[in-house]
């Protein structure tokens, strides 16, 4: 359990981080000095430095959830290969749906399927949204074969393959590039970095991927990296396509099944993204993603 101590001195308040765990029988600490008189945006920040440096991530999972992720990992990876063209359209159709109705996509499951795997196009549907579903798909299938790990160029290249031919022409420029504008989210109080911020801050994850990628859970880091992709929010628009694309390599690349998140719960996705974004709590996100592999009946 992480908690964030204060001590009242001199008239300053001293901030510490403190980590409680069980060792041999005994209920242990540790701690780490975050700051004076720290206002809320500097604590929230020092909190989750501390939090990677006093090893509050190796905590999120317990021993039995450990286990439980296992054996679907290795339930998935008996999956006969003869079923996989079946499996990949049913996800591919369901994925690409979901993931693009979020974002104000308006065709149905039964007409992404058909427009990916029948080349029907349905009416009276803007052609944006004809590309949104497309480009997914090809994004999604460069996602499968690609063999090397997340780089800056991976991701620049997926975000030019989902937004292709869906931006307004004077928006055409921000494709494939992190964004040189501001941008705001709607209904969240905090506002993205700066755009001359994006490229550091995406180096900044890049690093922290490469030095924890061996060290946790691939769950665990696959929430990690998301929540900080999303907080980020490198372009002007496709952020959390190309997010939730990345979360997927991640737990593919661990051999373990993607993760769709329904649209039916993309307000319960919404306020664990919140929760992470606004308060560092990486638990809420954990929990959805493991209540998603749970009652999944198809395992891709």
């Amino acid at each position: 359990m992480a908690f964030t101590e204060v001590q009242e001195r001199n008239r300053k308040k001293y901030y510490y981080r403190v980590i409680t765990f069980r060792q041999d029988k005994k209920v242990k600490n540790k701690k780490k000095y975050l700051g004076v008189n720290l206002d809320n945006t500097d604590l929230t920040k020092a909190e989750k430095e501390a939090d990677i440096e006093l090893g509050v991530l190796n905590a999120l999972l317990t021993e039995d959830e450990v286990l439980e992720l296992e054996m679907i990992r290795k339930e998935y990876l008996k999956q006969p290969k003869a079923t996989f063209d079946n499996r990949y359209e049913t996800f591919v159709s369901q994925f690409t749906h979901d993931s693009t109705a979020i974002e104000g996509n308006t065709l149905t499951l039964q007409e992404t399927a058909v427009l990916l795997f029948d080349e029907i196009i349905p009416s009276a549907k803007p052609l944006r949204e004809i590309n949104e579903v497309l480009n997914h798909r090809k994004a999604f299938d460069r996602l499968l074969a690609y063999d090397r790990d997340i780089t800056r160029a991976f991701i620049l290249e997926l975000h030019e393959l989902v937004m292709r031919d869906t931006l307004k022409p004077e928006r055409n420029s921000q494709i494939g590039r992190f964004r040189s504008v501001q941008v705001y989210i709607r209904g969240v109080d905090w506002v993205p970095p700066a755009p001359l911020d994006v490229p550091l801050d995406i180096r900044n994850l890049l690093s922290w991927y490469t030095k924890n990628k061996k060290k946790l859970h691939p769950i665990v880091i696959a929430t990690y990296f998301h929540i900080g992709f999303e907080i980020i929010h490198p372009f002007i628009d496709g952020n959390g396509r190309v997010g939730r694309l990345l979360m997927n390599f991640i737990l593919h690349q661990n051999g373990y099944p993607m993760i769709n998140i329904p649209l039916e719960r993309r307000f319960d996705y919404y306020d664990c993204l919140l929760a992470a974004q606004v308060k560092g709590a990486l638990r809420p996100f954990i929990d959805l993603l493991l209540d998603l592999l749970r009652k999944s009946q198809l395992l891709f």
